[in-house]
């Protein structure tokens, strides 16, 4: 047998989200099996933006209303934190069962988008069930954002809004990193190994990162977040080097 050697493991933590709801506060109430998330219905105060941000409003759409409109999709991204070490090795714990949903335009009503824009009926410009995107039972938590007039023509804009939101959504991801590691529905343990003898495999990908705005951070604080990445634009497109564990550990944010 070939001999392998484990260069860093990552253990996944899920906690399996049955309802998401509006309450006083954030919390994570646990069931027998599941939990429920509660978020503030006075979430503005938990929203800091800069001048370029007219408006952000939140709302939970429920698996079976669907059929509502949205602005341009922005991001559609899972809720997860870093509970032990650095992206790509240690302990990682994420919500399933909801997704966050960034959709936006500006309050002349230009879409945030950069070649085309997926404003419309959710249930009609995204699918579903697939790699990224919600299942049929998930929750999504939708972020409407206005921003200034014509401040989405430049990627300041539309960063400014990820920046936001990722500083709200760090509310709920402290929720769990305090949870205990017994409590999770699901845990599941990757190795990166190097096998004697193998063949090297590379998987390349390539990601946006085009003009003024249309662009991908990589290796946030948090997995599959915001602030902390660096620039595929400001990069200059360089090719860059992920572990399998790093990109599994949510490394890469499209970002428009």
């Amino acid at each position: 047998m070939a001999k392998e050697t484990i260069l860093r493991t990552l253990t996944i933590q899920s906690f399996h989200v049955e309802d998401v709801m509006f309450g006083d506060e954030f919390k994570l109430i646990k069931k027998e099996n599941t939990y429920d998330l509660i978020i503030p219905t006075d979430y503005k105060k938990y929203l800091t933006y800069n001048e370029l941000i007219k408006s952000i409003d939140i709302r939970i759409i429920e698996p079976t209303a669907r059929h509502t409109h949205v602005d341009s999709i922005m991001d559609i991204f899972p809720i997860s934190t870093k509970a032990l070490g650095k992206l790509g090795s240690g302990i990682t714990r994420t919500l399933t069962g909801v997704y966050g949903l960034i959709a936006g335009s500006d309050e002349d009503g230009n879409q945030v988008c950069a070649f085309g824009n997926s404003d419309g009926f959710l249930d009609e410009q995204v699918v579903f069930n697939k790699p990224g995107t919600p299942g049929d039972n998930d929750y999504i938590i939708v972020f409407d954002c206005k921003l200034k007039s014509k401040a989405g023509f430049s990627k300041s804009g539309p960063d400014s809004v990820h920046k936001a939101i990722d500083d709200y959504c760090q509310n709920i991801r402290a929720l769990l990193k305090n949870m205990k590691s017994q409590d999770a529905t699901e845990k599941h343990t990757f190795n990166d190994k190097i096998r004697e003898n193998a063949k090297k495999v590379v998987l390349v990908k390539l990601v946006s990162g085009q003009g003024a705005m249309y662009d991908t951070h990589y290796m946030p604080q948090e997995p599959s977040g915001f602030n902390g990445g660096r620039s595929i634009i400001d990069s200059e497109g360089s090719p860059i080097m992920l572990t399998p564990n790093e990109y599994r550990d949510g490394a890469l944010r499209a970002l428009y």
